[in-house]
C-alpha cells in the first residue's frame, strides 16, 4: 500500500486509477491490475491481476452511527474470485466477496474498537459487525445474505471470545452457544489490526470465513502511527506509468 498525491487519482464511471494500479468495472467483472513495490523487510515488486466474478450483488448499506457518519457497504457479498500475480505460488482462485466502508470522520473519532465477520453458508452469507463507539453506544449487526443478494437483519448467537492475535489484539465473533471459534489460517497481523481466516459454528452449521479485528486505541497511539508510516510509504509525486 502507497499514500499518494492528488495528481496520482483518475476517477471516472468504470475505472479508478491509483499511480500506476487501478480497478475498473467491466459490467460482469471487477477487475484489479495491481503495479506496486512491496514494503520492507522484503521489498520487492507486486505485480498481476485479480478478477473478482459477483454471484449476487446487493445495494443495501449499513449505517455504523446513528448519523450516517460511516457506512458499510457489500456490493457483493458472493463472489468468485481468480488471483494471478507474477509471483511463484501466487496464483489461485476460490470463494470472495467485495465491500467498501465510507465515512466523513476518521475512524478513531467515532470508534475504539470492532471485529467484523464475514461467513458463506449453504444458501448465502452471514455477516456480523460489533463496534464499541466512543460515545459508549455498541453496535451489533446480524446481517444474511441469499444467493441472490437480498438482505435481511437476523438474530446473532453470543460473542465469543477465542485466541488473541499475534499483537494480543482481543478477539470475538459470533458461535452457537459451547463452540470455540478458532483461527484457521493467519492473514494480517498487526500491532493495530488483525484479519485471518476463522472457523465457527452458526446454527449449527460450521462455517469457515474472514474475521477482522480492529483496535482504534491502538491506531490512535503516535507511535503507531510512526510504525505505520514505515509500512505505507508517502509519495507526493507521480508521473503516468512509473510507479
Amino acid at each position: 500500500m502507497t499514500d499518494r498525491g492528488r495528481d496520482a487519482l483518475n476517477a471516472q464511471a468504470d475505472r479508478l486509477q491509483l499511480g500506476p494500479s487501478s480497478i475498473r468495472w467491466t459490467g460482469n467483472e471487477l477487475i484489479v491490475e495491481v503495479n506496486e513495490i512491496a514494503s520492507l523487510p522484503l521489498v520487492s515488486r507486486v505485480r498481476g491481476t485479480i478478477t473478482l466474478t459477483p454471484e449476487a450483488i446487493s445495494t443495501v448499506e449499513l449505517p455504523l452511527t446513528t448519523d450516517g457518519a460511516h457506512v458499510w457497504r457489500p456490493f457483493a457479498p458472493r463472489a468468485r474470485i481468480k488471483v494471478a500475480l507474477e509471483a511463484k505460488g501466487w496464483q489461485w482462485s476460490g470463494h470472495g466477496y467485495f465491500d467498501a466502508n465510507f465515512g466523513t470522520r476518521a475512524l478513531e473519532e467515532d470508534f475504539r474498537f470492532w471485529t467484523w465477520g464475514r461467513y458463506p453458508k449453504e444458501n448465502g452469507a452471514i455477516c456480523f459487525y460489533d463496534a464499541l463507539r466512543r460515545d459508549g453506544s455498541s453496535l451489533e449487526a446480524a446481517i444474511r445474505f441469499d444467493d441472490k443478494g437480498n438482505a435481511e437483519m437476523v438474530d446473532a448467537p453470543p460473542q465469543t471470545r477465542f485466541q488473541n492475535s499475534r499483537w494480543q489484539i482481543r478477539r470475538e465473533t459470533r458461535a452457537d452457544p459451547g463452540v470455540m471459534p478458532r483461527q484457521v489460517m493467519p492473514m494480517l497481523d498487526a500491532p493495530f489490526y488483525s484479519r485471518a481466516v476463522v472457523q465457527t459454528q452458526i446454527g449449527s452449521e460450521v462455517v469457515t470465513g474472514v474475521h477482522e479485528a480492529l483496535d482504534l486505541d491502538r491506531f490512535s497511539s503516535p507511535l503507531v502511527k510512526l510504525m505505520l508510516a514505515t509500512r505505507v510509504p508517502r509519495r507526493s509525486g507521480w508521473t503516468r506509468g512509473v510507479g
